[in-house]
């Protein structure tokens, strides 16, 4: 219950700058590991319900709007100073491929972890078991299917290397 109100607080407060700012202390109160202030746009959604407790997120990250979370059971933990594009997927479980009749094709989870200072761009799909290295960055609309390593730039779908990062 206490997940429901304070992530139903969070997400309908207005979209202002100060609500902006605060955003991140209702999430706190839902059950959200949040390890100092963030921006965190909002709203977000987070599939199942009590999956609030699996996101972890660090301090001074940014997060914009319509961020979606399936975190059933392994975690989400995104690092310090990450900024987050709008409409950007985190996905702890898939699916198999082969179906069994009467039992369907089964379902397996695995955490998804973003180190300090990563970039996602806006439209990401993030996929279970993946780790991006600290200050790499996504572009728009990749779809994340293996780890990042650290100052990299990666794009398409599926996501492949592009380049380094200058320092």
């Amino acid at each position: 219950m206490r997940e429901f109100i304070f992530l139903s607080i969070a997400n309908n407060l207005p979209r202002i700058g100060y609500c902006d700012k605060i955003r991140y202390i209702f999430l706190r109160l839902a059950g959200m590991k949040i390890h100092g202030k963030c921006n965190l746009w909002g709203p977000f959604t987070i599939r199942p319900i009590g999956g609030v407790k699996n996101i972890e997120i660090g301090s001074g990250t940014f997060m914009n709007t319509e961020i979606r979370f399936g975190v059933p059971k392994d975690k989400v933990i995104i690092g310090s100073r990450v900024q987050i594009g709008p409409r950007v997927m985190f996905e702890t479980v898939n699916h198999g491929l082969v179906y069994e009749k009467g039992k369907g094709r089964g379902g397996w989870t695995k955490p998804i972890i973003i180190e300090d200072e990563v970039w996602i761009g806006a439209g990401c799909i993030i996929t279970q078991g993946v780790t991006i290295g600290k200050g790499a960055v996504i572009a728009s609309g990749a779809v994340v299917t293996k780890d990042v390593a650290a100052n990299t730039i990666v794009g398409g779908v599926p996501a492949k290397f592009l380049k380094y990062c200058s320092e």
